[in-house]
């Protein structure tokens, strides 16, 4: 099941711009290694749940896996062959909107190399390029 909010205060956000690099969510802070994301964009509930599939599939259930990004903005699209004028469209899927440095995954309980061909595995998914980086500081 995708990630998606379960109320929210406006169904319909504007898009926004994505200026500068993150400030929060940066270091390893749950596991022991993560998935830091390069560049700027939007990713899909969708994309968030095919990586996370990707990582637990591969770890065969040993460890953890986490997700330090969740889907809580909204994107609206029109349908298909329809005229200008008749409002904002539906809401068609739900993103996280990430910049330079954010940590996408975690994950913990397990040897490095494991570690690293998992979040390769969940690299591969996402939209935008990523790197392995550890923890910093003891566990």
């Amino acid at each position: 099941m995708a990630m998606m909010p379960k109320r929210v205060l406006h169904r319909k956000q504007q898009r926004g711009k994505i200026r500068g690099n993150a400030t929060r969510c940066t270091t390893v802070a749950f596991g022991a290694y993560g998935l830091q994301c390069l560049g700027m964009g939007w990713i899909t509930a969708r994309q968030l749940e095919a990586g996370r599939v990707a990582a637990t599939h591969y770890l065969h259930r040993e460890g953890n896996v986490y997700i330090r990004v969740f889907p809580d903005k909204p994107i609206s699209a029109k349908p298909l062959e329809t005229r200008m004028g008749k409002g904002k469209g539906e809401t068609e899927a739900w993103v996280a909107v990430v910049k330079p440095g954010t940590i996408l995954f975690e994950v913990g309980g397990v040897d490095e190399p494991t570690a690293k061909a998992a979040l390769r595995r969940v690299a591969n998914k996402m939209p935008m390029r990523c790197r392995f980086v550890r923890r910093r500081h003891g566990l």
